[in-house]
């Protein structure tokens, strides 16, 4: 089965591309939260719960709605449109903010709004409730980024007609160190139409020379 990589969104270091295009590039921000909100004013997103979100889940959410900026998802059946994305730490960047609110007994103050994102896949379900998808859904964990992990997965889900259309890709964030790379792999398509952006094999050299030259 032949399957492309149709749009694509990577963020890191202070710069969003989205399609091989830089959309955004803006040096010396104080912390992370300060940088993810100005991409999000510019681009111009309406959804008042991303303010809500920690710090993965805003990364996450944003590069998928990048990526779907440029590529919809019309004529996929909700429930045929997967997502799976995967990391290195886990949650471990909020459940490190849940632990401050819980370790000192005299002053214990947790926060259902904190402990809820202390799973990884929260961030799966944010993108789902945002688009209404209803298909298969992952978050997987390796050391380092494995682009041979997330092919064979998201190949086996088209394989097995779990899927028409995944959203994947790789969603890491400790502290104000962050990278995300989402992608929409579909079954091959041409150029759509309007768009300058060539589809790329859905394959782990795409996914490393997506992120070696940005």
């Amino acid at each position: 089965m032949e399957l492309s990589i149709t749009g694509y969104c990577f963020i890191s270091e202070e710069k969003v591309i989205v399609n091989d295009r830089l959309i955004f590039f803006q040096e010396n921000f104080a912390n992370f939260a300060d940088f993810i909100k100005a991409v999000y004013k510019q681009e111009q997103i309406n959804y008042p719960k991303f303010y809500k979100m920690d710090s993965m889940g805003k990364l996450g959410f944003l590069a998928s709605e990048l990526v779907l900026k440029t590529k919809t998802l019309d004529g996929y059946p909700n429930d045929l449109v997967g997502v799976v994305l995967a990391n290195s730490s886990s949650s471990l960047d909020t459940d490190l903010i849940h632990n401050d609110t819980i370790k000192n007994r005299s002053n214990y103050f947790p926060s259902p709004s904190v402990f809820v994102y202390t799973l990884p896949n929260i961030v799966i379900g944010e993108v789902c409730i945002r688009h209404k998808l209803k298909g298969e859904n992952a978050f997987l964990i390796s050391e380092t980024f494995d682009g041979e992990l997330l092919c064979d997965y998201v190949t086996e889900l088209f394989l097995n007609a779990r899927v028409e259309a995944c959203l994947c890709g790789w969603s890491e964030i400790q502290g104000n160190n962050y990278t995300a790379l989402v992608m929409l792999v579909e079954k091959f398509h041409g150029l759509t139409e309007g768009s300058s952006f060539n589809p790329l094999p859905f394959q782990t050299g795409s996914m490393n020379r997506i992120i070696e030259r940005n």
